[in-house]
Parts: structure tokens; C-alpha cells; sequence
């Protein structure tokens, strides 16, 4: 599985974060579904799932998908799943640390 590293983001914050399946698709697939869930990778939150927000959104080759609040010093690991015009089910998985901010 494919693996990204997104910057951090502080408790306070609410990003959009892009997940690029531009290398995996073939040239006509498209992206027909995506979902985003969060579990965590290093630290303690009893809901990770909370971080996010709304539904992910397909432009193109890309999925984007709002992340908001999270627990100081925890790392979760997102996974995007996606369906494709050729039937394939691909993932991509990301890490995101919640940083302190900074005032």
C-alpha cells in the first residue's frame, strides 16, 4: 500500500488533505467512490474516527477530505478507499500528527 506523510496540524485546525491516486489509475479509469477513515497509529483517542469531517471528495484523480480537531501528539493513519471505473478497489494510506499550536 501506498503511504504519504501529511505536515502536521494543530488541534485548533481544520485542513483539506489530498490524497493523489494519479499513479495507480489507468489512463480513462476514473474514481467512482472514496472514503476516508481514521485509526490511530502512535498515541491514545478513544474516537479517532471524529477527525473526519464530512464526506471526501473526488476531483479527477484526487480525493480531498476535511480533517478537523484530533488529540496532541497522536499520529493517525488515514486510508482512502476508492472504486474505479475498472473495478479495482484501491487504497492509499496517510499519517497526520496533531501539533501544538501556536499562539
Amino acid at each position: 500500500m501506498t503511504r504519504v506523510i501529511f505536515e502536521g496540524k494543530r488541534t485548533g485546525e481544520t485542513v483539506t488533505e489530498t490524497f493523489n491516486f494519479i499513479s495507480r489509475l489507468a489512463a480513462a479509469e476514473t474514481i467512482n467512490s472514496a472514503v476516508v477513515t481514521a485509526t490511530v497509529y502512535s498515541g491514545t483517542d478513544a474516537s479517532p474516527g471524529a477527525i473526519v469531517s464530512g464526506s471526501a471528495t473526488i476531483s479527477g484523480q484526487t480525493v480531498t477530505q476535511p480533517i478537523t480537531a484530533g488529540t496532541l501528539g497522536v499520529t493517525y493513519k488515514l486510508i482512502c478507499t476508492i472504486t474505479t471505473s475498472l473495478s479495482q478497489t484501491l487504497l492509499l494510506m496517510a499519517f497526520l500528527t496533531i501539533v501544538p499550536d501556536q499562539n
